[in-house]
């Protein structure tokens, strides 16, 4: 796989806090990268840089070999970087198609294709039963694959997935995995943060392991946790034995 995602030598701090020290890894077209580690090791940080919300102080981010770091929100989603949030942002008083037509502006010049690109995108969420309800009628699970229709009418090449399957019932996370690999398989390249170890490893092809801010290693997932340093870091005493 060719590389599409490149992060080199990224910094970013916030006061007195070194939130990202000299972060470099690639994501590979095609492919489903996880992004692990404790509580306060980067990663959203790094997401926030990565889809243009902050700029770093040192480094760089490119796509496709364009250079995009320090752009803002805009111009990487129009290059292509989508991002759904841990915390779930819909407009609760639009409908669910209102809501992904606000994405959908990103590519559409006019209302009526933006209400077609956002119909698409709302069935391949499996949302379209609920397309005439206003979001804050929706359940917890439902308004996550909301929040990944919306950043699919933007027509990303990089989709960042903070989080999608936690809190959810087996089940409802079991569906969600079959939504990444439907995504992945219409060409779309996956970057995942999330902290549900069980069902995140078999599902991605890599995984970048972030600590206190620093990459502490990059591998395939079954490599990641045999790592002593990973173990001892993040996925405690239980892999250790596995």
């Amino acid at each position: 796989m060719a590389e599409l995602l490149e992060v080199r030598e990224l910094s970013k701090r916030f006061g007195g806090v070194q939130a990202n020290s000299d972060i470099s890894f690639d994501v590979r077209a095609g492919e489903i990268l996880g992004l692990i580690g404790p509580n306060g090791a980067g990663k959203t940080s790094l997401f926030n840089a990565i889809s243009g919300e902050v700029a770093p102080d040192r480094g760089e981010i490119r796509l496709d070999g364009r250079r995009i770091s320090g752009l803002g929100p805009v111009a990487a989603s129009r290059a292509g970087i989508a991002r759904t949030f841990q915390v779930v942002r819909s407009f609760d008083s639009m409908t669910v198609l209102e809501n992904v037509m606000v994405g959908a502006f990103t590519r559409a010049g006019a209302a009526r294709d933006a209400m077609r690109r956002a119909e698409a995108v709302i069935d391949t969420a499996g949302l379209s039963a609920r397309i005439d309800a206003p979001a804050v009628s929706l359940t917890p699970p439902e308004k996550r694959r909301l929040e990944i229709a919306r950043a699919l009418a933007t027509e990303p090449r990089v989709l960042l997935l903070d989080e999608m399957l936690t809190g959810l019932t087996p089940a409802e996370a079991r569906n969600g995995v079959q939504l990444v690999r439907d995504l992945r398989d219409r060409g779309i390249t996956i970057v995942m943060v999330e902290h549900v170890m069980e069902v995140l490893l078999p599902l991605i092809d890599r995984a970048v392991v972030l600590n206190l801010g620093r990459v502490l290693t990059t591998g395939l997932p079954a490599e990641v946790v045999r790592d002593p340093e990973v173990i001892r870091a993040y996925l405690g005493d239980r892999y250790a034995q596995a």
